[in-house]
């Protein structure tokens, strides 16, 4: 088939529909529907490699025996189509039996289905969203590695979808940090807020290159492991994994933050940590208990830096994106900086172009690299400029791997740079100038970009990751004053 026409047939499709409101919402009825086609597809295979495989799906809601097009009319549609997606395949995913010796590649269909909905309401258009899914055939190797990229080109359309762009990270920037932290297989690599697994993604096709055997490809199955808490990226990351070959995804539906950090042992920590952490919220106290007082901050960002800190093995790497606050934050934030670079070494921290997350935040950010190898005795700062000819990076001009180029050839032969303004586009600082700052590590600060008037929808959806961003920070305040006037009492 025309996998390039696909989404185009399947949003047509789906725009008379009454029930189906907006491209979120098509983009999470297209998506359970993808991994139940896929799902099928990788049982088929399973059932051949091994002649006791046995679905944990009963027979009548496997794909094949309600959603295949049969060509002769005797396919369910209409009313009846929906009665069954409603009322029996739902249910019936929802409460598969489940134990703990459940298979982890069983286990997930039910896992998956815990949150997401069936919008459709006209079952002759559902119908045809079925038919048009089914005619990729995933057991077809090319098929289904052609279907990635259209896969792909989903997932970045979140990035367009308001608070849903926080689960995408522009694969040019996955695929730069991945490159750069150099995971080798065999190491353990994690992301505890995986979104739509964009990381592990590029984790997977970078140790790809190192994968000669059927012994590496099984070793390669089994090297990234993600942590997501929201249903409808975790629905994303699993089928994105599945379609890259995992048959036994370690990706769990679960809040990351919701353990002590002081009961992780050796067997709970990773060779190798990339995450961009969501950021501008802020969590409970029964959240921030878990953490150690003086390191306890109201933002998300904050206590995912902390968490790392946690369940990095010795001479373990990590690399993780942060809003500009992090850098120069003081109170809770300089405690956190303080005690990541008094026990492991930041060695780099990138300064990011304002617009790398457009539209769906202008917030700055920086990609801070750090490993468990000892103390910081210095930290280089590099500011990666926007490209020529670019003023933002936008939707129809995203930020592209080349772009990050002159970073990935300063990397290895670290020099300090100086720009035509006598500003420092690369700078090394000594541990001591930077204790003596306070751990203010706002150096090397990227140039101010033009101003843009931008769409309504995008000014909107910045105000609200502002205000995030602002409430959060009058919570911490407010914290401390009410501990100040706690202890006075």
């Amino acid at each position: 088939m025309q996998l390039n026409t696909l989404i185009k047939r399947l949003r047509n499709e789906m725009r008379n529909d009454a029930g189906v409101s907006g491209d979120a919402q098509r983009l999470e009825q297209m998506t359970w529907l993808f991994f139940l086609k896929i799902y099928d597809a990788r049982e088929e295979e399973w059932e051949i490699l091994d002649e006791d495989y046995h679905s944990i799906i009963p027979e009548r809601l496997r794909w094949h025996s309600w959603a295949a097009n049969r060509m002769d009319g005797s396919s369910m549609t209409g009313p009846e189509l929906i009665d069954f997606v409603n009322n029996e395949l739902f249910p019936g995913l929802r409460n598969l039996n489940v134990t703990e010796d459940t298979p982890l590649k069983q286990a997930i269909v039910k896992a998956v289905f815990e949150d997401v909905n069936n919008y459709m309401k006209d079952g002759g258009l559902l119908r045809g969203v079925v038919n048009i899914i089914d005619e990729v055939d995933f057991t077809d190797f090319q098929e289904r590695h052609a279907f990635n990229d259209i896969y792909e080109s989903l997932l970045k359309e979140l990035q367009d979808q308001g608070s849903s762009g926080e689960f995408y990270t522009p694969r040019a920037l996955t695929d730069f940090i991945v490159k750069m932290v150099d995971p080798k297989l065999g190491e353990s690599v994690a992301d505890f807020a995986c979104g739509t697994g964009g990381f592990l993604t590029s984790t997977l096709k970078h140790l790809e290159k190192q994968t000669t055997t059927s012994q590496d490809a099984d070793i390669l199955g089994r090297s990234v492991y993600g942590i997501e808490k929201k249903p409808f990226p975790y629905l994303l990351c699993i089928t994105n994994m599945i379609l890259h070959g995992v048959d036994t995804p370690m990706i769990f539906h679960a809040n990351s933050l919701e353990r002590n950090v002081r009961d992780y042992e050796e067997k709970d920590k990773f060779d190798v940590i990339v995450m961009n952490p969501p950021y501008g919220g802020s969590e409970k106290d029964i959240i921030k208990n878990n953490f150690p007082m003086d390191l306890r901050s109201s933002e998300t960002a904050d206590l995912f830096i902390v968490l790392i800190m946690y369940r990095l093995k010795k001479n373990g790497r990590s690399a993780v994106i942060l809003p500009d606050g992090f850098l120069f934050g003081s109170d809770v934030k300089a405690n956190i900086k303080k005690r990541l670079m008094s026990e492991f070494n930041l060695h780099t921290i990138i300064r990011l172009p304002g617009s790398v997350f457009a539209p769906y935040t202008s917030i700055k950010t920086n990609v801070l690299f750090f490993d468990n190898t000892g103390p910081t005795e210095s930290t280089w700062f590099y500011r990666v400029d926007m490209p020529e000819g670019y003023k933002h990076f936008s939707k129809t001009k995203p930020m592209r791997l080349e772009h990050l180029q002159p970073a990935m050839d300063w990397w290895n032969d670290r020099i300090e740079i100086e720009d035509s303004d006598g500003n420092y586009k690369a700078k090394c600082y000594t541990i001591d100038e930077i204790e003596q700052s306070g751990y203010d590590l706002n150096r090397c600060d990227p140039i101010q970009e033009s101003d843009e008037i931008l769409p309504p929808e995008e000014l909107i959806a910045n105000f609200r990751k502002e205000r995030a961003e602002l409430t959060a920070k009058m919570d911490e305040i407010l914290g401390q004053i009410e501990k100040i006037l706690g202890e006075k009492q």
